[in-house]
């Protein structure tokens, strides 16, 4: 299967700065993919450099199997900027009109494809409004739209909730589940929650770097025994559970990561159940829970013991 993205031994100098450092990794088509780091870590960078804006200073990238800026990826590439902007005189038909005909579609076909990725985000009843018409939300929609343009296979997302009440946040996620059936997103977020919920992998940036790119609830952790995990959040501390917890089949520790929640280390091919097994632990000595989840959040995933 030919990878949508290969990066090899990719570097982007600033003078003496360096914001990408030699990193190579490839993905596959399929569901959005969860792009993080602190500030700083090289995210915009590598975006800017995918979507064609800038150019490696070594390495290569391919998208598709074409060089980014390749005229060939024109319309299978959509790119959401964090900060978009947008002519505030002009309605939201004009304004995508416009970008269609740069992609290269006629004047009757652009104006198709405006109102069609704006139906796509629930918009289109707003096509004659302005920009300055809309909430927040919604200019974040009307964002996102215009990355739909054309046919993408891959779409880059910078920040696509940032600042939305949760409503709108929430609207958006699903907006991007539903479109990850037929194109593969790659969102950078500092919410590692939301990126959670919608991402199965994730791709850690760090100064430059590539730390990680792996499965979302997956340890990176080299142990001499292939472990699982199961994170279980109390409604309060319960330092007694602990000890109960280690008497079941399979487990192998248990830690605190917070007063409320617990990662459970275990090797499911000795106990493939063990989420009943909790589940009927905590009735039976009525402990109540929040939340029970296969694997471990992305937070923990991240920053084990404190550390990135």
């Amino acid at each position: 299967m030919t990878a949508i993205l290969e990066c090899s031994h990719l570097s982007k100098t600033y003078g003496n700065k360096k914001a990408l450092k030699d990193i190579s990794f490839e993905i596959q088509a399929g569901q959005p993919i969860a792009l993080v780091g602190p500030n700083g870590a090289g995210k915009s960078t590598l975006f800017s450099i995918l979507a064609g804006y800038e150019r490696a200073s070594s390495g290569s990238a391919k998208i598709l199997g074409h060089q980014v800026g390749s005229s060939e990826l024109i319309g299978r590439i959509g790119v959401l900027p964090q900060d978009a902007l947008f002519d505030p005189s002009l309605t939201l038909l004009k304004q995508l009109s416009y970008l269609a005909q740069l992609q290269g579609y006629g004047r009757a076909e652009s104006q198709k494809e405006a109102l069609r990725v704006l139906e796509l985000m629930q918009l289109k009843d707003l096509c004659n409004e302005k920009m300055t018409a809309l909430s927040h939300g919604m200019k974040k929609r009307v964002s996102i739209a215009q990355a739909l343009i054309g046919s993408p296979e891959l779409i880059l997302l910078d920040e696509p909730t940032a600042g939305l009440d949760p409503e709108n946040a929430r609207n958006i996620r699903q907006n991007i589940t539903e479109l990850s059936r037929d194109i593969t997103f790659i969102v950078s977020s500092h919410n590692l929650s939301e990126l959670e919920r919608m991402c199965s992998q994730v791709m850690h940036l760090e100064q430059g770097e590539l730390k990680a790119l792996q499965a979302i609830g997956v340890s990176s952790e080299v142990t001499p025994k292939a472990l699982d995990y199961i994170t279980l959040r109390l409604t309060q501390g319960n330092a007694d559970i602990i000890s109960k917890i280690q008497q079941l089949g399979s487990v192998e520790s248990v830690n605190f990561k917070q007063d409320d929640e617990l990662i459970i280390a275990y090797n499911k091919n000795e106990n493939s159940i063990l989420d009943q097994d909790l589940l009927k632990l905590l009735a039976s000595e009525t402990t109540p829970y929040r939340q029970l989840i296969q694997g471990q959040s992305l937070e923990n995933q991240l920053f084990r013991d404190g550390k990135k």
